[in-house]
């Protein structure tokens, strides 16, 4: 008798076909700026593992917006980390839909909860989270953070790691 586990068979790599791909309207083709986040386009791919819990985890360390009452830059390192469901996102429309908001005044907790939100909706992934680490500015560092779940929101508990 075997003590040893037998591992899961792996899908050959790169097995999805390319018929199973969607009609992507971004990735390797020339891409303006969004001049907003409603003006820009998340797009989603098949997740090859959907029957797995796994983390999927993007940093943007460049992240910028502005001040709503300065018009000063903010700056911050963003993280997202999904589990994702039947969907993953596109990373060039993620970096292209981060990008839109370098010309929005916005506060930084609406930043975070705004990309949750919608990340969360085109994704519905098993849970998400959303962290902004905010540059200080007048000597105070704003660290927001979300998670939502099944379509509820909850604190970060950990946002001011």
């Amino acid at each position: 008798m075997s003590l040893w586990l037998q591992a899961p068979q792996r899908p050959k790599f790169g097995a999805m076909p390319k018929t199973s791909r969607p009609n992507l309207t971004l990735l390797g083709r020339p891409a303006r700026q969004p001049d907003s986040p409603d003006d820009a386009v998340l797009e989603t791919v098949p997740n090859p593992h959907p029957g797995t819990a796994y983390l999927v985890r993007f940093a943007a360390p460049e992240f910028t917006t502005l001040c709503p009452i300065t018009g000063q830059p903010d700056f911050a390192r963003l993280t997202i980390r999904y589990s994702p469901g039947a969907y993953l996102v596109e990373s060039k429309s993620l970096k292209l839909y981060l990008f839109s908001f370098r010309n929005q005044g916005t506060f930084s907790e609406d930043v975070v909860n705004c990309i949750a939100t919608d990340l969360f909706a085109l994704l519905q992934p098993r849970w998400l989270e959303v962290r902004g680490d905010f540059l200080p500015r007048g000597g105070i560092a704003i660290k927001p953070g979300v998670r939502l779940t099944g379509g509820q929101t909850s604190p970060d508990p950990n946002a001011s790691d």
